[in-house]
């Protein structure tokens, strides 16, 4: 969808969910922008109108399905919905060891569920149009499982293949979807990492790269190209080989 009218995005008050508001932001466009922190989303809001866009906010956990159906059935029928952009997302924490049964539900909730909390609503609607564009939040961590990151990489897989399925699966009744699977950018998320990112980029410039893949509907948008490659290459690797590769960092000695 080159020139979408009316766009919705989770995840919007911070990271790649803001840059791509503001990306998207432009006279006469529409944006209704979901979020968690209200303060941080009517600030990303504030300078998406000061570009022109008309722009709506709600404070909301995209766990929440009813609470997610009513408001993706909303805001399509104040505007028919183009574009749909499950972003929302979260990380146990940088070590496996971080990582209890509690916080991985929570993040296979929010990264899984909230995405089809997100999307389903919004697929629900574009049918009887037979037009809308889907894209979902996956990351380079959903082309193989690591191990700093075990729930995260089991739920940007999902993403990554449920995407792919529904791009099929969609086709046919004018719904393109599309899967967004960035490496290493500086986001909140990315803020409490104690280690070394490579290809670090700002969500800026990530954003510029999803709205040009989006417009081309490419079906898996992966950047930056190096890590894309190199992850590819790991998850193609005998198990032996990529368990090496890919081994635990040693814990850091704690501070008394």
């Amino acid at each position: 969808m080159q020139q979408p009218s009316h766009v919705l995005i989770t995840g919007a008050s911070s990271g790649i969910g803001a840059a791509l508001a503001r990306n998207y932001a432009t006279r006469g466009i529409r944006l209704s922008l979901g979020g968690r922190d209200l303060q941080r989303l009517q600030g990303v809001a504030a300078e998406c109108r000061a570009r022109g866009a008309t722009v709506t906010t709600a404070a909301l956990d995209v766990t929440d399905r009813a609470g997610m159906r009513a408001w993706v059935h909303a805001e399509d029928d104040a505007a028919p919905l183009d574009l749909v952009i499950a972003n929302a997302g979260m990380v146990a924490g940088t070590r496996a060891s971080e990582e209890t049964e509690e916080r991985a539900r929570e993040v296979l909730a929010v990264n899984l569920d909230g995405v089809l909390n997100t999307a389903c609503p919004a697929i629900e609607r574009m049918r009887p149009r037979r037009r809308g564009q889907v894209a979902l939040m996956s990351s380079l961590a959903g082309y193989r499982g690591f191990p700093d990151a075990p729930a995260y990489s089991a739920s940007k897989t999902a993403v990554r293949a449920l995407a792919e399925a529904w791009r099929g699966a969609l086709r046919a009744e004018g719904i393109q979807v599309s899967a967004i699977c960035p490496g290493f950018v500086t986001t909140p998320m990315t803020a409490g990492n104690d280690f070394r990112m490579p290809f670090l980029m700002n969500a800026e410039r990530a954003a510029e790269i999803v709205v040009r893949g989006l417009a081309r509907d490419r079906g898996r948008i992966s950047f930056p190209w190096p890590m894309t490659l190199g992850v590819w290459f790991i998850s193609a690797l005998p198990a032996r080989w990529s368990d090496r590769l890919l081994r635990p960092r040693p814990e850091k000695p704690r501070q008394a």
